[in-house]
């Protein structure tokens, strides 16, 4: 993906917030000398920030996701008394856009639907070794309320609706009518470790770069 389309997309993305409501924290309009500037030690080892991942297949407006990391912990500090052990997102699933079928190792979260059109979650459950089972049912919880369908069932959110998915659930998702605005509370997050992913995908994009970053993206803090 070029620079100048990740450009776009941020512009399009901060847009897509503020018609919505929600204001970002401070960082996400700092330069990129403040974030790699002393001031911005925490943002850069949590991963605080923007993020745009097309899963590294060059096709961003049919596979891939918009995400803003608002918080974070750190999985090294789990266990320890008076650790972070949450995760804060906001995320912009695009009409028809898949966020591809994956599954976390130790994350729990909660995947909100804030705004926009409706959420639709394809789900699975893992078989004794992990992978996806084609056969058995999925349990979730939705707003609190135990929801079973069949392996490969779709889970549709209306916006203000919830669906809680552990490490077993395996979980695509896309906006059907339109583009969603998405919450997700969760565990740590750890972009490098927890995903485990259906098909042979990356997490982040590769960026060409032909002209300069509005904004770094979490990607580029390594």
């Amino acid at each position: 993906m070029k620079r100048s389309r990740v450009n776009d997309i941020l512009a399009e993305g901060a847009a897509f917030f503020a018609r919505h409501g929600w204001a970002l924290p401070p960082y996400a309009h700092w330069t990129a000398d403040q974030i790699n500037g002393p001031e911005g030690a925490h943002i850069r080892d949590r991963k605080l920030g923007w993020d745009i991942t097309d899963y590294g297949q060059g096709r961003f407006d049919e596979m891939g996701l918009f995400l803003f990391t608002m918080r974070n912990g750190d999985l090294r500090e789990m266990g320890q008394q008076g650790a972070m052990l949450y995760a804060e997102k906001l995320m912009i699933s695009r009409q028809d856009q898949l966020s591809p079928m994956h599954r976390h190792v130790l994350k729990t979260e909660d995947i909100i639907n804030r705004g926009g059109a409706t959420l639709v979650m394809e789900l699975f459950t893992c078989d004794q070794n992990g992978q996806i089972d084609q056969n058995a049912d999925v349990h979730v919880l939705s707003d609190g309320v135990p929801v079973t369908l069949p392996a490969g069932g779709h889970l549709k959110l209306p916006v203000g609706a919830s669906v809680t998915l552990t490490p077993t659930t395996w979980h695509a998702f896309w906006g059907d009518g339109g583009d969603c605005l998405i919450h997700e509370v969760s565990t740590v997050n750890d972009d490098l470790t927890d995903n485990i992913f259906a098909e042979p995908i990356g997490r982040f994009s590769d960026i060409e770069e032909d002209v300069s970053p509005t904004h770094l993206l979490v990607s580029d803090y390594s």
